[in-house]
């Protein structure tokens, strides 16, 4: 089943968080998981202004309500491949500043790829849907993207490593962790924390990293994010990834 779902509105009561309302399009073809999402958005403040069920669909709704963020799944009909992907990188061609957060089974590093160098890699995110565990952590990653943020799941990440054994050869194990991090958006607290060392610890490795990667150092973190996935975006990749 694949109808899409008008949603006029936030439910009433007081939006948990207290964010600022963020209007979204939704794009999921699983009916209970679309109605779910669109539940859970309502719950956290977003306002869910369409929720479809393909990517054709998808594409329409944006261009009906100019939303704030897309949150889309990757296999959708006619063809359950890459539907949704390949609709996301359209919207971003068109509209480089659209927030839009990607949920997948799935990893596609070909896409994953084109979806973070676009827009020069800003206000995307890129989620696996069984690793998405934690509603808080969810939501926050939603309104980091929509922030300017760049959000990827640590296992995209180890696909896109993939496409580049040579040069990630010389990153040490501790590095590698690290990079992963990183580019999930991570403070070098978060980073700190996470890994239980030292925050100048965390600068270390970083500074190491970027210095074996030849990416310049930088003291903003969202730079920081989109210098290591460019490169690790730049080796491209078929369609078919």
């Amino acid at each position: 089943m694949t109808d899409d779902v008008p949603v006029t509105g936030a439910v009433a009561g007081a939006p948990v968080g207290g964010a600022a309302t963020t209007r979204v399009v939704l794009a999921e073809d699983g009916v209970l998981l679309r109605e779910g999402l669109v539940g859970l958005l309502d719950r956290f403040g977003f306002q869910v202004a369409a929720a479809v069920g393909d990517g054709e669909a998808l594409v329409a709704a944006v261009a009906e309500h100019d939303p704030d963020l897309v949150v889309t799944d990757v296999r959708m009909p006619p063809a359950f491949t890459d539907e949704g992907i390949r609709a996301a990188v359209r919207l971003r061609r068109a509209r480089p500043d659209l927030a839009v957060v990607v949920l997948s089974q799935y990893v596609r590093p070909g896409y994953a790829a084109e979806l973070l160098d676009s827009g020069h890699g800003r206000r995307v995110g890129y989620l696996l849907k069984d690793r998405v565990v934690d509603v808080a952590e969810f939501v926050d990653a939603l309104r980091r993207v929509v922030a300017g943020g760049t959000v990827v799941d640590p296992e995209v990440v180890r696909q896109l490593l993939r496409r580049h054994r040579d040069p990630l050869a010389r990153l040490s194990v501790r590095e590698r962790e690290v990079l992963a991090l990183i580019a999930e958006g991570r403070s070098n607290a978060s980073i700190a924390r996470t890994l239980v060392v030292s925050e100048a610890a965390v600068g270390k490795h970083v500074g190491n990293i970027l210095a074996k990667l030849d990416l310049p150092p930088t003291e903003d973190g969202n730079r920081r994010v989109l210098a290591v996935l460019a490169y690790l975006g730049s080796g491209g990749g078929s369609a078919g990834d």
